[in-house]
């Protein structure tokens, strides 16, 4: 996600993660360098390189839940994704929200607090903000940016990049009520729930998307 922020602060990227299709997702690397900020709240469109920079990290997440679940092939019909949340303290209460948004709103897929995570939380300050971003290697995370969780609601901006993490795209040009939107309503917007249709997309890809990922994990367990 990234959001425009005054003319007198930077811009901040947030990433979103995307496969295939998908619209939410666009994300920048790691080490991509800030951007000036316009003033302009929406405008932002995404690029080829945070598309797969978000697609990397879903795979990720993916392929580390997948492995665990064809360690116990006889879990719950749900995919459980674990998390870290010791690295953003500050934020604690925002990602137990955002946890609970997620849990109440898809089926196919949950987010759980536990050790062997499949990606963490941290924050800090960063002039691109917040963002969700992996290292290539299997390693995911969500940053919050501490500037840019004062400007914009805070459990809106955990709740859409941990929507990068279950595979939505950034979608800036939508509503308020798309929480893939992103900063692209503005400041004033607050809603942290995603809509019916991130909602569906969410269930539809962990429901069809698990079985290529167990089918990987499994042969790399015979193999």
């Amino acid at each position: 996600m990234r959001m425009r922020m005054s003319t007198s602060a930077f811009t901040a990227t947030a990433i979103c993660l995307g496969l295939g299709a998908f619209g939410l997702g666009t994300a920048v690397p790691a080490a991509a360098a800030p951007t000036a900020s316009t003033g302009s709240v929406a405008g932002y469109a995404g690029s080829a390189e945070e598309a797969t920079a978000n697609r990397a990290f879903f795979e990720a997440v993916l392929k580390s839940a997948a492995e665990k679940r064809a360690a116990n092939p006889k879990a719950a019909a749900a995919v459980t994704v674990v998390y870290d949340a010791s690295g953003a303290p500050r934020f604690s209460a925002q990602i137990a929200r955002s946890t609970e948004i997620w849990n109440s709103s898809v089926s196919n897929v949950k987010l759980q607090a536990g050790s062997n995570a499949d990606f963490t939380y941290r924050e800090g300050n960063d002039p691109r903000g917040s963002y969700a971003s992996t290292d290539g290697h299997g390693n995911g995370y969500i940053f919050l940016d501490y500037q840019q969780n004062e400007e914009y609601d805070s459990t809106r901006v955990t709740a859409h990049e941990t929507g990068h993490v279950l595979g939505l795209p950034d979608h800036y040009e939508g509503p308020c009520s798309e929480l893939m939107s992103g900063g692209g309503p503005g400041p004033s917007c607050t809603n942290a729930v995603p809509d019916a249709n991130e909602r569906a997309r969410v269930d539809r890809l962990w429901a069809n998307g698990i079985a290529a990922a167990l089918d990987k994990a499994l042969h790399k367990s015979v193999g």
